[in-house]
């Protein structure tokens, strides 16, 4: 993100004005949580809980409204693990993702630890999209 300064948490404000959101009291409360501890995956609910327990008054609606509008404003990435929940990640970079169905957690596939390689049709199908990966285990 941007260099921390001499006042705490400056760089969220910096954050959220590079993107043209309003650095509103929820919104810069979610900013340090999801980004305040570095790279990370998390969905609503998780950071919704998180979030009450620091002492952010807000609504559950609140935070799925914040994700949404991090992820359009580019600065979360929108993980689908077919399990009927978002997750979103912090890491902007595409790479693949192993997601834990028994635990309910994803992280990231080292890209040392998987290769694909699409074939001329699919290479053609995919060339204006994004490809994601998300390896599913129990």
């Amino acid at each position: 993100m941007t260099e921390m300064s001499e006042r705490p948490f400056t760089w969220a404000v910096d954050l959220l004005r590079r993107v043209k959101l309003r650095p509103t009291c929820q919104r810069m409360g979610l900013v340090k949580l999801i980004y305040g501890a570095g790279n990370r995956h998390l969905c609503a609910e998780d950071l919704f809980k998180e979030a009450r327990e620091s002492g952010l008054n807000l609504s559950l609606a609140t935070v799925y409204n914040s994700l949404n509008q991090f992820k359009s404003a580019g600065i979360l990435q929108e993980i689908l693990t077919g399990d009927g929940r978002v997750y979103y990640d912090t890491t902007m970079s595409q790479h693949a993702h192993i997601f834990y169905q028994g635990r309910g957690a994803v992280e990231d596939i080292p890209p040392q630890d998987l290769t694909v390689t699409f074939s001329p049709a699919l290479q053609e199908k995919a060339k204006n999209g994004v490809v994601e990966i998300v390896v599913r285990v129990p």
